[in-house]
């Protein structure tokens, strides 16, 4: 196995979530983390207004702009690759934002089981 390359929770080749907005820790578009991303943002989520609105109660405003760190601020049915946590926070809450299997770092695996991603995933 190549060591180079990044898998997603199903095990294969991790994809991109989306370039529009662009989205990452390291704004590539994919849901890969390393030592500098203490939130390890690997769940490639599609954004509800119900998770906008708990994730902004929980101090994270992820609707507002903020041109400063290249971050347009997100609309409902957007993708974003989300913190591990905070998706699990959502599941518990009842409120967990739909996921891409294919674009969700299986570092997640860390955070939740793959059934309940799979509970949430959208169609491949």
């Amino acid at each position: 196995m190549n060591n180079n390359i990044d898998l997603n929770v199903l095990g294969t080749e991790l994809q991109t979530c989306c370039n529009s907005p662009m989205t990452g820790f390291f704004r590539t578009g994919v849901c890969v983390t390393g030592t500098q991303d203490l939130g390890t943002h690997v769940v490639c989520a599609q954004i509800t207004a119900e998770f906008l609105a708990f994730t902004k109660s929980h101090g994270n405003d992820l609707s507002t702009p903020v041109p400063a760190y290249n971050f347009p601020g997100l609309n409902p049915g957007d993708k974003w690759c989300l913190c591990g946590s905070r998706w699990k926070e959502a599941l518990e809450a009842g409120i967990a934002p739909p996921i891409d299997l294919a674009a969700t770092h299986s570092t997640a695996l860390k955070f939740v089981s793959l059934s309940d991603l799979q509970q949430h995933a959208l169609p491949l």
